[in-house]
């Protein structure tokens, strides 16, 4: 007679059927319409969300929009607040590694068992509107239509005290925005996914300021556009929102480079918080964080009631950003940066041209085929000495020979290599950089699947 199976046994058995069905689950929600090809409209996500009883509406939440840096503001937020005893809900777009990353409870990728708890909850209201919707003509909920359903409905199940949510694309039309924000953030807004939401930062302004609900508080990063500025005034005071802007109720003060990152001073909502240690590299990072600070403060006190420093100064050291000017390795030193678009890669480049001091800089870049590439390689060129450009396993990646043409168009042909395979181009890149000494380095960027890869190439993959 066979012996018994142990504990040890039962529970990896246990492990195995929960990954198992993981996967399952997880093809599943990737067979439909992905994330980049949206059907701008609320009706399905907030149909689900009334048979789910709004879960949404069980815990307070804080809405961030933007174009660049809402992941890492929106980090940062979590981790003030869980420094400060409350347990939180983020949920946060594109992942590096794992669907999970995208739904973090306690500050951590939700776990697998709790992730297909949720989805089993969501999965048979979701089939009740799919078939609805297709026998309307319309389309079935999307990809990511369904991971904010599963998102909200694991944050009630926690349950969680604050959610911290940021939007996938826009605004006012995002599957995220059924839920009501009572404080709205607002990140720089430029110039991406133009042909969704404008070719304008006016026009992107407008759809993003949905966000902004009745009777919330708004902070917003500083905008360069006066337009914009306008549109989000106008958009808290049709609603009945207050609004506060970067640069006139809050904002950063001073700040150094220190080792391993930076130290800056803060004039909040409700105070001045002087020497704060910041764990990332560039000034856009520390923006990030004064915007953080501001939207906590905007939370917990109405903007009224001045944080405790040393709580802050911890829940800053713990904050992390994976992806964003992330040093990954040394000799040589290698980067990844997840900027995706013009005004990201600006923020690189001044990040760089701030914290690091390359003799040589070799630049491995991989960009998807709906982004505006050449804007990038422009304004990466004067802060990279070569470039290797190639492909990440996207489907939706630019060709290398046709991001090489553009490549050899600025930096000239003597700068510029094609590598097909991201691996390769990578130990290319690294060839190059070490031939300079200890002061050669390697940056990866052009999408978020480019820092992704390469983490995971180089066996980084926490996020």
């Amino acid at each position: 007679m066979a012996p018994a199976p142990d504990s040890s046994q039962r529970e990896a058995a246990r492990t195995l059927e929960i990954m198992q069905r993981l996967r399952e689950v997880e093809e599943s929600i990737l067979a439909r319409a992905p994330e980049h090809d949206l059907e701008p409209s609320l009706d399905r996500i907030r149909a689900v969300m009334e048979l789910a009883g709004d879960p949404q509406g069980t815990y307070p939440v804080i809405h961030l929009t933007g174009t660049n840096g809402k992941t890492t503001t929106a980090r940062v937020i979590e981790s003030i607040l869980r420094e400060m005893g409350l347990k939180t809900g983020r949920f946060t777009s594109p992942h590096l590694h794992t669907m999970l990353e995208r739904i973090a409870i306690g500050g951590r990728p939700i776990e697998a068992e709790k992730f297909l708890r949720a989805y089993d909850e969501v999965v048979p209201l979701i089939e009740i509107v799919d078939a609805r919707s297709v026998a309307e003509g319309e389309p079935r909920m999307t990809y990511f239509e369904v991971l904010v359903a599963v998102a909200y409905a694991a944050f009630a199940d926690a349950p969680v005290d604050v959610a911290i949510v940021e939007v996938g694309m826009g605004g006012s039309w995002d599957a995220t925005n059924v839920a009501d924000g009572v404080v709205s953030v607002i990140t720089p807004i430029s110039l991406d996914h133009q042909h969704f939401l404008g070719n304008t930062e006016s026009d992107i302004a407008l759809e993003k300021s949905g966000i902004i609900k009745p009777e919330a508080i708004a902070v917003s990063a500083r905008q360069y556009d006066p337009a914009v500025v306008s549109i989000l005034n106008a958009r808290a005071e049709e609603v009945g929102a207050q609004i506060a802007h970067e640069g006139e109720q809050f904002g950063l003060e001073g700040g150094d480079v220190a080792v391993g990152g930076q130290a800056v001073t803060v004039r909040g909502l409700a105070g001045t918080y002087p020497d704060l240690f910041l764990p990332f590299h560039g000034s856009h990072m520390a923006q990030n964080v004064t915007l953080a600070i501001a939207a906590v403060e905007a939370f917990l006190g109405g903007g009224e009631q001045e944080l405790d420093i040393e709580v802050l100064r911890a829940g800053l050291a713990a904050a992390t950003s994976p992806g964003r000017l992330e040093v990954v390795r040394r000799s040589p030193t290698v980067l990844v940066d997840a900027a995706h678009n013009p005004a990201g890669a600006v923020a690189l480049r001044d990040g760089l041209q701030e914290a690091f001091t390359f003799t040589r800089l070799v630049g491995v870049v991989a960009v998807l085929k709906d982004k505006d590439a050449s804007s990038i390689l422009e304004v990466l060129e004067p802060v990279l000495d070569e470039v290797v450009v190639t492909r990440t396993t996207s489907p939706r990646a630019m060709r290398p020979n046709d991001l090489g043409e553009l490549a050899r168009g600025i930096f000239g042909d003597a700068r510029v290599t094609v590598v097909d395979d991201l691996p390769d181009a990578l130990d290319r890149a690294a060839g190059i950089a070490d031939a300079a000494g200890v002061g050669g380095g390697v940056l990866a960027t052009g999408s978020v699947v480019t820092a992704a890869e390469v983490r995971m190439l180089l066996g980084v993959t926490d996020a």
